[in-house]
């Protein structure tokens, strides 16, 4: 038979065909994705062809005209070239959106195949037909079915070349296969066409099949069907860290759109340039290159992550740098820099600060406010006993005035006059030295937050001002604040007396509101020494804390108080003993009993 080692080599691209659809439509495979549904299309296409050819190899000597049989072959020869072309777009692309405009690239295919069963009739296609393409005589639209032909494929290759281009250092075996599957039909076409090489009908659809092989190695191989290559080009580029991949030689080999858009750079200003040349040419950085090289040799060394943070002016940005080296069986392949953009993150947490200073602030002068009333409170008592014990040493002047001079005025009168005015001296000195406490401890806490000094003082001095400033407030909410003072009164405490009494009065405080306005209640305040410690413990029986706030409570600004309360209080408050005594902070609590929280603080 003379057509014997074309007959062969179609039956294989006939059987590898058919096989592939089979495993390709299988129930595996079920949900395929558009890569699949166009590759089956093309096999389809090649089993058109090629068995359409085979047959007519088969009774090439009876009297059935041979290109009946290239009326059927047209059916996938006029529209394997569409899609290729398809092909070679979804792979670059990952998937596309078939629009109605797409069916206009099926009319030349449509029109071919119509002309080519027709051709007996017309000769538009063949003027003389010949299984040697040498001995036939082409017609004038087999010109457009061939150039048609070639565009297709041109621009399926320009696409896997663009692809392949992007993403050279991803996949470059499995790409090199499938543009080679393109080119291989193209290059033999057009040295057939321009009769460079003797050609026949068989020669285009055994090509073809040289590129189905090669998609075959590709799918088997290289999971070519898994669409994986481009698929992560677009998360890496759409993710918002930047990064870049190094060689051995520091060139630039590999790196996302993110960086490019950050540094407004281009992929030809970086693609295979040297990181050095790059930082010393570019005005966008400003970087310490021999710190730089020092931390990639460092990562090479032991595997390690290199940690930088960075501000670059130039873009107002600020950056945290991770340094990483890319190893494969402990052979070095390559160096990741990956650069996270942290300026929002600061930005967020310089303002966070602000507000969170805002609200302290805020919580102070509420405190401040509180504080103020009571004390006002309290002034009223000693500066009423003062004013009428200046009212008593007026009448005792006024009398002593009317006995100068009086022969009935005896010594002893007088002497009973100065002991009077001594009495009312001595109630007016208590009273200022009561108020001079209460101011002390009113200047102490409205400087609390901002004063850093550390002076001891002891246990009773701590009492006292507990007393004085929460006397207004318990008084007002008709609660009794019952105190234990379990050790020794003058044993001394560092720190400063002011934090820590602000820290108590809040505690006191919330108890005092916990109870809702109910008359006639207890809170415990107790003060006793465990293991060199001052353990000083606040408890009320307000009935417990709610479940949803308790793991929180020392974590964040939380309150119970809703919309009148701003969480400040207990956050800070132990805050405020953690730093300023190097202390700790804890409570328990049971529901529909009580809450009793404890200060611990080393001695």
């Amino acid at each position: 038979m003379q057509y014997l080692g074309y007959l062969m080599i179609l039956t294989i691209s006939l059987v590898a065909s058919s096989f592939l659809i089979i495993l390709l439509s299988s129930k595996k495979r079920k949900n395929s994705d558009q890569l699949t549904q166009v590759f089956i299309c093309c096999l389809i296409c090649m089993i058109f062809w090629t068995l359409s050819l085979i047959l007519q190899i088969l009774f090439q000597n009876t009297s059935i005209d041979p290109i009946l049989f290239e009326g059927f072959a047209s059916f996938g020869a006029c529209f394997i070239p569409v899609a290729f072309m398809f092909l070679a777009i979804i792979f670059a692309r990952t998937k596309i959106k078939f629009r109605k405009l797409y069916f206009l690239l099926f009319i030349i295919p449509i029109l071919s195949t119509i002309l080519m069963f027709t051709n007996n009739y017309h000769h538009l296609f063949f003027k003389v037909y010949s299984v040697n393409m040498s001995e036939g005589i082409m017609g004038p639209y087999s010109l457009v079915n061939s150039l048609y032909t070639y565009i297709c494929v041109l621009i399926g290759l320009i696409y896997l070349i663009q692809y392949s281009i992007k993403n050279s250092n991803f996949f470059s075996k499995q790409s090199f296969l499938i543009i080679l599957g393109e080119i291989i039909p193209l290059v033999i076409n057009c040295l057939g066409t321009f009769g460079i090489i003797p050609m026949n009908v068989y020669v285009t659809p055994v090509s073809f099949t040289i590129s189905i092989i090669c998609f075959a190695i590709a799918i088997f191989k290289f999971d070519f069907l898994k669409i994986a290559p481009i698929a992560l080009q677009k998360i890496v580029d759409r993710i918002s860290d930047s990064y870049i991949v190094l060689n051995e030689d520091l060139i630039i080999t590999d790196f996302n759109k993110t960086f490019l858009d950050t540094f407004s750079l281009t992929n030809f200003e970086i693609r295979n340039v040297n990181i050095i040349d790059l930082l010393k040419k570019s005005n966008a950085f400003d970087v310490d290159i021999e710190e730089l090289i020092a931390a990639i040799n460092k990562t090479k060394l032991d595997d390690s992550t290199i940690t930088l943070e960075k501000y670059w002016k130039s873009i107002n940005k600020y950056f945290h740098i991770e340094i990483n080296c890319i190893k494969n069986n402990d052979t070095f392949l390559g160096t990741l820099i990956l650069l996270k953009d942290v300026t929002q993150h600061n930005l967020d947490v310089q303002t966070i600060k602000e507000n969170q200073e805002i609200l302290i602030e805020q919580e102070r002068l509420a405190s401040l406010g509180q504080m103020i009333g009571g004390i006002a409170h309290n002034l009223k008592t000693p500066i009423m006993s003062i004013s009428g014990a200046t009212e008593g040493l007026s009448n005792l002047i006024e009398e002593y005035r009317k006995s100068i001079g009086d022969s009935e005025v005896t010594v002893d009168d007088h002497h009973a006059i100065a002991n009077d005015m001594d009495e009312w001296i001595t109630k007016i000195r208590t009273h200022l030295s009561y108020m001079s406490d209460i101011i002390t401890a009113v200047k102490g806490q409205a400087v609390a937050f901002s004063d850093n000094t550390f002076n001891g003082f002891t246990v009773q001095e701590l009492v006292k001002y507990v007393d004085i400033l929460m006397k207004h407030e318990l008084k007002n909410a008709l609660v009794t604040l019952n105190t234990f003072v379990k050790l020794d009164p003058s044993t001394s405490i560092k720190g400063n007396i002011n934090s820590l009494v602000q820290v108590i009065n809040n505690i006191i405080s919330n108890a005092i509101q916990a109870y809702n306005g109910q008359p006639n209640k207890d809170i415990n305040f107790t003060l006793f020494k465990e293991n060199n410690n001052l353990v000083i413990s606040i408890e009320d029986f307000a009935g417990g804390l709610p479940e949803n706030v308790q793991d929180k409570l020392f974590k964040s600004m939380i309150t119970t108080k809703g919309k009148n309360g701003t969480g400040l209080g207990l956050f800070m408050s132990y805050s405020n003993i953690k730093a300023h005594f190097n202390g700790n902070m804890s409570y328990t609590t049971k529901k529909g009993e009580g809450t009793t929280f404890y200060l611990k603080i080393p001695l």
